[in-house]
């Protein structure tokens, strides 16, 4: 069989003299020529379609540029000012801009870089379906195996988009809090009060409290004793409001007056008047600390005494009962009782020897 197969292929006609060469080349030539228009066609195409792509990127990449541009000159122009101060933090947008612009960056060149890719394919008359449907699997595998990078990615960048925090605010997120110093689109990075840093990643925060943005509240209790005038504890703690409100820093981070909000709580011999003042945010706990010293001092030039909180009701030592120092009855009292005779002394003159009872053992022997 083997040998008939070989002989078989012998007998095949090639081309052994110059005109069987010379037809082939000419055959050839011919379906070259009849083909390079339709190369030359989907050459161009191809041509096109990337010059296309990389102008239309390069301008959507530089008109992106100019936008995060333009957010942080708009940033630096409020700079210094009293609204700067207030609701602008350069740093924060700079850095907020940069992650939108490099988000941004790189969706629209995956967009027109991937739709090019495809429209090559298509030009060259290769069927996508499969490499469609493979390219999702592969997707839904790399889903499915990096969902923790992903959660955090999305995360990021819907924090960023919706000005969830920046830079410079004082945050809670639950699993740390501090103040940011740094707003990535996987991980953010917080200072705690103790100077430590911490890295949360984005997928991991449930909740969002941030303490800087809108306003705070500066909230004290001024106990002083039941009978002080109540007329004149709101004469003096309103006019250290008002004196407090005209003095430098406080009269900006002062946003309303102080006000007394009146008895939070009333005791046998205390009482305990709320204070409260809406003040920037970050700033509460320094209003309340400078506000409790004034008030003491303006108290004390008053004349108005405070005192200490009572005790705790639940902390209080019962009183106590009458009837516990009252002695349980003992069989002592009855003088008929064998434990009173036991007990009571004996008569002069008695001892061991009137006893009939008691005997006395015989000496050993010697």
């Amino acid at each position: 069989m083997f040998w008939s197969a070989a002989l078989a292929a012998d007998s095949t006609p090639r081309p052994t003299t110059l005109d069987d060469a010379q037809k082939s080349a000419t055959n050839a030539a011919g379906w070259v020529e009849e083909n390079w228009s339709t190369w030359l066609g989907i050459g161009l195409r191809i041509a096109l379609i990337l010059i296309i792509a990389f102008v239309l990127r390069s301008v959507v990449r530089r008109a992106i540029t100019k936008l995060i541009e333009r957010m942080n000159r708009t940033a630096q122009a409020v700079d210094g000012t009293a609204l700067g101060g207030l609701l602008v933090n350069v740093e924060r947008r700079r850095q907020r801009s940069a992650a939108i612009g490099s988000v941004l960056r790189s969706v629209a060149s995956f967009l027109i870089m991937g739709t090019a890719g495809l429209m090559i394919l298509s030009a060259l008359e290769i069927n996508l379906a499969p490499l469609l449907a493979s390219a999702g699997v592969a997707g839904v595998a790399i889903g499915f195996g990096a969902r923790n990078l992903v959660t955090d990615f999305l995360s990021g960048v819907f924090m960023i988009l919706e000005d969830q925090y920046g830079v410079g605010d004082t945050i809670d997120a639950g699993v740390a809090s501090g103040e940011v110093i740094e707003v990535g689109l996987r991980v953010t990075k917080l200072r705690g009060d103790n100077g430590e840093i911490w890295y949360v990643r984005n997928g991991e925060v449930k909740r969002i409290g941030n303490l800087s943005q809108g306003w705070a509240t500066a909230a004290l209790d001024v106990q002083v004793r039941a009978e002080e005038d109540l007329e004149q504890v709101r004469a003096v703690i309103t006019q250290v409001g008002v004196d407090m409100a005209k003095e430098e820093p406080w009269n900006e981070r002062l946003w309303e007056p102080i006000e007394v909000l009146g008895l939070d709580a009333v005791y046998l011999d205390s009482m305990i008047v709320r204070v409260s003042a809406r003040t920037m945010p970050g700033k509460s706990l320094g209003v309340e600390r400078e506000l409790r010293w004034r008030i003491k001092k303006a108290l004390n030039e008053a004349g108005i005494q405070l005192v200490g909180r009572p005790l705790d009701p639940e902390l209080q030592t019962d009183a106590i009962d009458s009837s516990a120092t009252v002695a349980a009855p003992s069989a002592l009292a009855n003088p008929d009782s064998p434990q009173s005779a036991a007990a009571s002394p004996l008569a002069p003159g008695a001892g061991p020897a009137a006893t009939p009872s008691a005997t006395v053992p015989p000496p050993a022997p010697k």
